[in-house]
């Protein structure tokens, strides 16, 4: 199932203007030899398209994507990685095969392009398997948007306890408003989650409280509650 959100993931035309800006701001801030590598790398990668999964060999745009954080910064490498997963038309397939045999920094980068780069749920196994790890990292990229979409709703409440479990700031969680409202079985698993803490003179996290607000039912419309109620 697929969860509307208001926005759109996936390869649709909307894609393509973040794709030019995440471009436009990485020549704005790379030095001419960092931004010469990335341009060779785009231009080879969109020769060389993706075939698939490990069976098919390594390919030289995947040493680049190995190398971005050395050629380009750390800081930059989530987003040369994108655009290099983009050029290459990276398909379902070849982004497992780069998320299991990939460093956490790799896997991340994986996870932070699948809302451009697929369009339904078939990427869910690698959300599941980064929900499971205790890589903050790689929980706080796996609650994006693709998550928002994609995510069933028992897991995506399981996701948000998770942040609040190992101090992943909500805020990484996309359309964490949209999602939350009026679901009383998140309030609840909430309020359990608190009261656990409390027994165990633990703190209670100042996000809960926060997450819990944004709980509260749909307002009455002409008198009625909004009729669209939230799964269990």
């Amino acid at each position: 199932m697929t969860y509307s959100t208001g926005k759109k993931t996936g390869t649709d035309a909307g894609t393509l203007p973040v794709l030019g800006a995440v471009r436009d701001r990485l020549d704005a801030a790379l030095d001419a030899t960092a931004r010469a590598w990335l341009h060779a790398a785009l231009t080879d990668a969109a020769a060389r398209p993706a075939t698939g999964g490990p069976e098919h060999g390594f390919a030289a745009w995947q040493l680049r994507f190995a190398e971005a954080g050395r050629r380009t910064g750390d800081e930059r490498a989530d987003a040369v990685r994108l655009l290099l997963l983009h050029a290459v038309r990276a398909d379902t397939a070849t982004l497992t095969a780069l998320y299991a045999q990939g460093t956490a920094a790799e896997r991340r980068a994986v996870l932070l392009a699948l809302p451009h780069l697929v369009e339904g749920p078939d990427a869910l196994p690698l959300i599941e398997d980064a929900l499971r790890a205790n890589d903050t990292r790689l929980v706080a990229a796996a609650v994006g948007p693709y998550a928002a979409a994609h995510l069933p709703d028992h897991a995506w409440r399981h996701a948000v306890l998770k942040c609040l479990f190992t101090g992943v700031p909500v805020d990484a969680v996309a359309h964490l408003a949209d999602r939350a409202r009026g679901d009383g079985e998140l309030a609840r698993m909430l309020g359990d989650f608190a009261d656990e803490r409390t027994a165990a003179g633990r703190p209670v996290p100042d996000d809960l409280h926060r997450v819990l607000a944004l709980t509260a039912p749909e307002p009455l419309t002409n008198g009625r509650a909004d009729p669209h109620g939230k799964e269990s």
